[in-house]
């Protein structure tokens, strides 16, 4: 089982259990736990590029997010998919740890590149190729 399976598939699993480890922001606490920052870490870099979207690549469940993903497939990108509609706290954690409020969130090595509009424009002017291609690389 590759890294970022086992960390899907644990938090699919313990998302019950889980959850009550999780706090939403207030004015006194952080929104996330250190162990989700941790589990975050390492699903982000456990691929070269991680897409946290509504739905699935075979199957988005939102307009921005089949936007990102048509984009990944035209460049022929191999591309690690979460859905963030099967674990609310991995959802609103995300929020927290990119400082990106929106879905789809596009990771390419480890590092948050941007949402829809972001990687719709770096496709356009070729930025996103270049980027995609030093990862592959590194």
């Amino acid at each position: 089982m590759s890294a970022s399976l086992a960390v899907r598939s644990n938090l699919r699993h313990n998302s019950l259990s889980s959850a009550a480890k999780f706090r939403y922001s207030d004015a006194s606490s952080p929104a996330i736990t250190p162990q989700l920052r941790d589990t975050l870490e390492n699903l982000v870099k456990s691929e070269k590029v991680v897409l946290f979207m509504k739905g699935t690549k075979d199957f988005p469940m939102c307009g921005f997010s089949n936007t990102v993903v048509q984009i990944l497939k035209n460049l022929n990108v191999p591309f690690e998919d979460v859905n963030i509609l099967e674990n609310e706290m991995v959802r609103q954690g995300l929020k927290e740890y990119s400082s990106w409020p929106t879905f789809p969130q596009l990771y390419i090595d480890g590092e948050f590149f941007g949402g829809c509009d972001i990687t719709l424009e770096a496709f356009q002017s070729g930025e996103l190729q270049e980027v995609v291609e030093r990862a592959m690389c590194s």
